[in-house]
């Protein structure tokens, strides 16, 4: 296992740096609590979105590599299918001559 963390993981911990300083700014801030604990739901409910966002994003791009990969293969296999023919052919017709 890697000791070095991926991309993915490195902004996941950014954002969840972000939104733990956000929730301690704001529960340090001259507020009342009612009104310091809407906006913490405010902004938890805005970073619930995001999250869902970014995921299908994600899915959805993750989605088109994974088709895109499966047409390559589908194109090496066929390429490679197409050589083992004209192997055979040849074959069969060096056979032929001999």
């Amino acid at each position: 296992m890697s000791k070095e963390a991926s991309a993915g993981e490195k902004a996941l911990f950014l954002v969840l740096g972000a939104m733990i300083g956000a929730a301690t700014a704001l529960l340090l801030a001259p507020r009342s609590g009612p009104e310091t604990r809407k906006m913490i739901l405010t902004k938890a409910r805005e970073g619930a979105d995001l999250v869902v966002t970014r995921s299908k994003t994600v899915a959805g791009k993750t989605s088109e590599y994974v088709d895109r990969g499966k047409e390559m293969l589908q194109q090496q296999r066929d390429s490679l299918s197409a050589a083992i023919e004209a192997g055979k052919q040849a074959y069969k017709e060096e056979k032929e001559k001999a």
